[in-house]
C-alpha cells in the first residue's frame, strides 16, 4: 500500500495550519513548509521543513523521497496584502513562489497540487451580479497589488495544467475565524472591536467566510476536484456593519458606527500616521475600502455540488474567534 504525503505550504499561516489540524485526524504523513525564521514542532504525523517558496533550491529537501508515495501538495503560503502597489515581496511569494512550486510538482510527478488563489484574481463584473468562477486570468483584469498577483500566479497553474500537471485551484473569500497568530486583517478587526480599540467600522461589505470550511474545501478538492478546475469557497455577503453586529452579541459590546466609505477615504493619510506611529497596521488602506465598496457576491455552486462544501453560519465563526482571541479552545467542528 502505497503511502499518502500531504505537502503543505505556508505551514505556519492561519488557512494551512487549520488545514494541517484537519489531515492529523486521517491516515498521512505531513510535511509542513515554514520559512527559516519560523518555528514548528516535528512528531509522529508532522514533519516541518524549513524553505523559502521564492527560493527554488531550498524546496528540494521537502520534494525529496517520494519513492513508493502519494504525494499531494496544498499550496497556501502567500501574502496578503491591502496595500495599493505589488512589492518585490508580494511578487516574489505570491507569483515566483508559484512557479517555483509549479516546477517541484512536475519534476517530482506528484499526485495532485491544490493552488490556493483568492476570489480577488477573479475579475470582477461591472454590476452586482454574482460572481462566479472563470477559466482564464489576467492580471489586467483586476484591481488592487494582491490581485494583480493571485490572477497571474492562477493562470501560471492552469498553463501547467494543460503540460500535464494535475491541479485544481480554489478561490476563498475574506477568510475570518480562530487559530490565528496574528496575521489576518478581519481577525485584527474583531480584535480591535473587543478590546475597545476600534473607533468605528465601515460602510460596506465583502464575503467572508470560517478558515475552517475553507480548509475542509482544499482537502476535498485534493481528494475529488476535477483537474483543472477552479472552486470558489466563499459563504455569502456581509456588510462591516452585520459583522460587527455578531461580535457586538458575542462580547456583550457596545455598538459600533460605521462611516460612510467616502468619508473613510479622507481619513485614510491619518490611519496610515497613526498606524506607523503605533507600529500596527493599519486596517483601511485605499484598496481594503476599494475592496468593500466592490462586488462581493460569490457562488460556491459549484464546489458545493462537486465537493459537497457547506460553510457554516458566521455567528458560529464570530464566536468562536472571539474565543479563541480570549485564550480558550475552540475545537474544529461544533458538537
Amino acid at each position: 500500500m502505497m503511502k499518502r504525503i500531504y505537502v503543505i505550504t505556508g505551514a505556519a499561516g492561519h488557512l494551512a495550519s487549520t488545514i494541517i489540524k484537519y489531515l492529523r485526524d486521517t491516515d498521512c504523513y505531513i510535511r509542513g513548509l515554514i520559512l527559516p525564521s519560523e518555528s514548528g514542532e516535528n512528531d509522529g504525523r508532522i514533519t516541518y521543513y524549513k524553505g523559502d517558496v521564492t527560493i527554488l533550491e531550498s524546496l528540494e529537501e521537502i520534494f525529496s523521497n517520494f519513492e513508493c508515495c502519494e504525494v499531494t501538495v496544498i499550496h497556501a503560503a502567500g501574502v496578503i496584502s491591502i496595500e495599493d502597489e505589488v512589492t518585490p515581496l508580494l511578487y516574489n511569494v505570491n507569483v515566483i513562489g508559484t512557479k517555483n512550486i509549479i516546477e517541484q510538482c512536475m519534476r517530482h510527478h506528484v499526485k495532485r497540487l491544490v493552488y490556493v488563489s483568492s476570489v480577488h484574481a477573479i475579475p470582477e463584473s461591472d454590476e452586482k451580479a454574482t460572481i462566479s468562477e472563470t477559466a482564464r486570468f489576467s492580471k489586467d483584469a483586476v484591481t488592487g497589488a494582491y490581485a494583480v498577483t493571485k490572477a497571474e500566479a492562477t493562470q501560471a497553474v492552469l498553463e501547467a495544467v494543460k503540460s500535464g500537471l494535475d491541479a485544481v485551484v480554489v478561490h476563498p473569500s475574506g477568510i475570518v475565524g480562530p487559530y490565528d497568530s496574528g496575521n489576518n486583517h478581519l481577525v485584527q478587526l474583531i480584535s480591535m472591536c473587543i478590546s475597545g480599540r476600534l473607533p468605528a467600522g465601515v460602510a460596506g461589505g465583502y464575503d467572508f467566510v470560517d478558515v475552517r470550511d475553507v480548509a475542509k474545501g482544499c482537502l476535498e478538492a485534493a481528494n475529488h476536484g476535477t483537474k483543472g478546475s477552479c472552486y470558489i469557497l466563499s459563504n455569502r455577503y456581509f456588510t462591516i456593519k452585520e459583522l460587527l453586529e455578531c461580535v457586538r452579541k458575542s462580547a456583550e459590546g457596545r455598538k459600533k458606527v460605521c462611516l460612510p466609505v467616502g468619508l473613510a477615504r479622507v481619513f485614510v493619510p491619518i490611519f496610515e500616521w497613526v498606524a506607523k506611529i503605533t507600529h500596527t497596521r493599519p486596517l483601511y488602506t485605499k484598496y481594503a475600502l476599494y475592496t468593500i465598496s466592490s462586488n462581493g457576491h460569490f457562488s460556491h455552486d459549484k464546489a458545493t455540488a462537486e465537493l459537497g462544501y457547506r460553510p457554516r453560519d458566521m455567528r458560529e465563526t464570530v464566536t468562536d474567534t472571539i474565543s479563541w482571541l480570549r485564550g480558550q479552545t475552540v475545537p474544529l467542528e461544533t458538537e
